[in-house]
């Protein structure tokens, strides 16, 4: 006998997702690591979850229609989550990129029955940076929504609602603390909020990468950006709609060699293929669980995001050309450039 689930509407197929314990992690921060396996939801991220709340609250509103369009400006996680719920719910799907995001994002969203277009990568202040293109061509189009999924929190609520509960469930209880990178800001104010709404003694950090300015803006009270990162979807240089509020206690900020030797070390060691993000955060959780041990709580658990599989990543962190090319360790079972 199975005590698999059965769904009778494949949008229930979206959350619910495993937890499991990392146990290289674990062992490197002295307590226990627990990664969220968003890789597990039908388009293979954490994106799947923020994409259903907004389509939903936009019906509820009335704003989306039958028939209707969703438009939205992403690094691609989100779109791809945005055109499956679309396509499972009738609406077609109008998604901006930056054209330096990977292949594989691009070739998905075709894939699905996504138009792309994509732009070239500038700064938000640039009025033809990817959200504000998005913006521009939801309000051009006919029976169109924006997603807008940086300052709709719908975002965050899909976390408040969604995956806090579940992560609480899940480890009975028993969750000492919480900690991710920041794209929208949704998945770590709403798990946040979440959590802390269960115990307010969780404790909740941030895990950002060079090249954002959250960091310095939790640290120090100054949005200032140091360095650089190759990981896509997140980084962010502003307090987005979904930020506001955000119970964040620490802050950590991680290197993008420190992110892939985490990369590297969850595939080689324990199978699991991820991308750049989920590397960061597991580097974080490791940081997070070693300051409480220091802090001398007793066998703290810390939970984080595993968002996305890696094989999304084939022509970026898992070649060996691109590595080199970016000035980043190639693993060791690439080769060479």
């Amino acid at each position: 006998m199975t005590n698999a689930p059965v769904r009778t509407d494949t949008l229930d197929l979206i959350g619910n997702t495993p937890l499991v314990l990392l146990s290289g992690a674990s062992e490197a921060a002295g307590c226990e690591i627990w990664g969220k396996c968003e890789f597990a939801n039908p388009g293979a991220s954490v994106k799947d979850r923020a994409a259903l709340w907004i389509i939903r609250d936009a019906e509820a509103r009335g704003e989306l229609k039958p028939g209707g369009t969703v438009v939205e400006g992403t690094a691609g996680n989100t779109g791809i989550g945005i055109a499956l719920v679309a396509n499972a719910l009738g609406y077609k799907t109008v998604i901006v990129m930056p054209d330096n995001q990977s292949q594989e994002k691009m070739d998905t969203l075709r894939a699905l029955g996504a138009q792309l277009v994509t732009v070239p990568p500038t700064k938000f202040a640039d009025p033809n940076h990817f959200v504000h293109t998005s913006r521009r061509i939801a309000e051009e189009t006919d029976n169109a929504i924006w997603a807008n999924q940086f300052d709709n929190v719908a975002n965050r609520r899909a976390h408040i609602e969604g995956t806090a509960p579940e992560i609480w469930e899940q480890m009975e209880g028993r969750v000492d603390g919480f900690t991710c990178a920041v794209g929208t800001g949704g998945t770590l104010a709403g798990v946040g909020m979440g959590l802390k709404a269960q115990d307010e003694g969780v404790r909740i950090a941030l895990t950002d990468p060079h090249g954002a300015a959250l960091y310095n803006y939790y640290a120090n009270g100054e949005l200032k950006s140091e360095g650089s990162s190759v990981a896509e979807g997140i980084g962010q240089g502003r307090i987005t709609a979904n930020l506001e509020d955000a119970p964040i206690d620490d802050q950590f900020r991680i290197s993008d060699e420190e992110g892939l030797d985490w990369v590297a070390r969850l595939l080689r060691e324990e199978g699991l293929c991820l991308g750049l993000s989920s590397g960061i955060n597991v580097a974080g959780a490791v940081a997070l669980g070693r300051k409480l041990v220091a802090e001398g709580h007793e066998e703290p658990r810390i939970a984080t995001i595993l968002c996305d599989s890696g094989f999304r990543y084939l022509s970026t962190l898992y070649n060996a050309e691109w590595l080199a090319k970016k000035g980043l360790p190639v693993f060791d079972w690439l080769g060479s450039s």
